[in-house]
């Protein structure tokens, strides 16, 4: 056993047979490892919470942030709650098996390269985006349903009680700020968000009309402002390492099978946040 370490993982899509199969075999290195897991456990209720109960069994410490497959209702899910009651419910569940969501204090990493605050965040996307050439979101939407590239939440992904998508993501932006605000200021963090942060790490998709439904620009100064040492984010697919600011950005995806399968990488590979393994080039 080595020395306790805090890693990430994201993007599980457990509904995958392979991929079920990968967190079946999964195991820390240490046993006083942490996870933080950056959403899109799975689309169902028992698929999210077959894979958390077998994650929080085997790491010592296990923290989630929400993505916008584990929002959806699925028509075959048996739990059809919507938008926030679905959140709340997700919430119960992950507190139930001892999994720390961003409903809850957040926690402090005392391992090496500590102390830092962990803050797991659920912040959503406002469409701001956009794609190149785009004068809006009903430009950027427009572009994208005659490409053929929408994302799924535009059927699957309600955000009851709220108007629309982007008005929740702001409700949860000023949630969040006041929470971030509210740490320790003395301790520096590390950012755990199922969606990336900045805008930069979108400019590498194959088809950009995607970005509208990767983040918000309100974000964009979160890991300068609130001193992170790390940022942690999945949803994109391509697991990677970058630096804005100075800060790392990690992009911790496992993906779907066809995606991974075609990587040199051990699939399911943990990445190390904690304690740091490398700097900016």
């Amino acid at each position: 056993m080595g020395s306790p370490g805090l890693l990430a993982l994201s993007d599980l899509h457990v509904a995958f047979p392979e991929n079920r199969k990968i967190i079946e075999m999964m195991r820390p290195e240490c046993a006083e490892d942490w996870l933080l897991v950056a959403g899109d456990v799975g689309e169902r209720f028992a698929d999210i919470e077959w894979a958390l109960r077998v994650l929080s069994g085997r790491f010592a410490t296990v923290v989630w942030a929400p993505g916008n497959h584990e929002l959806w209702t699925h028509p075959d899910d048996e739990v059809q709650a919507r938008g926030e009651e679905r959140y709340t419910r997700l919430v119960g569940l992950c507190r139930s098996l001892g999994v720390l969501t961003p409903e809850d204090p957040y926690p402090v990493w005392h391992g090496a390269g500590g102390p830092v605050t962990v803050a797991p965040l659920f912040v959503l996307y406002d469409y701001s985006f956009q794609p190149p050439g785009a004068s809006g979101k009903a430009d950027g939407l427009a572009r994208a349903y005659a490409s053929g590239v929408v994302c799924s939440d535009e059927w699957l992904l309600h955000p009851d009680p709220y108007p629309s998508r982007e008005d929740w993501c702001r409700a949860r932006i000023a949630v969040t700020q006041r929470r971030l605000a509210a740490r320790d200021p003395a301790l520096p963090v590390v950012l755990v968000n199922h969606f990336p942060l900045v805008r930069e790490p979108t400019w590498v998709l194959r088809y950009p009309e995607f970005a509208q439904w990767c983040g918000t620009e309100a974000t964009a100064d979160w890991h300068v402002r609130y001193g992170a040492v790390a940022v942690v984010y999945g949803h994109l697919h391509i697991p990677r390492t970058t630096w804005h600011d100075g800060v790392r950005f990690e992009e911790a995806s496992l993906g779907y099978p066809r995606e991974w399968k075609a990587r040199k990488a051990r699939p399911g590979h943990l990445r190390q946040i904690l304690p740091a393994t490398g700097s900016p080039a």
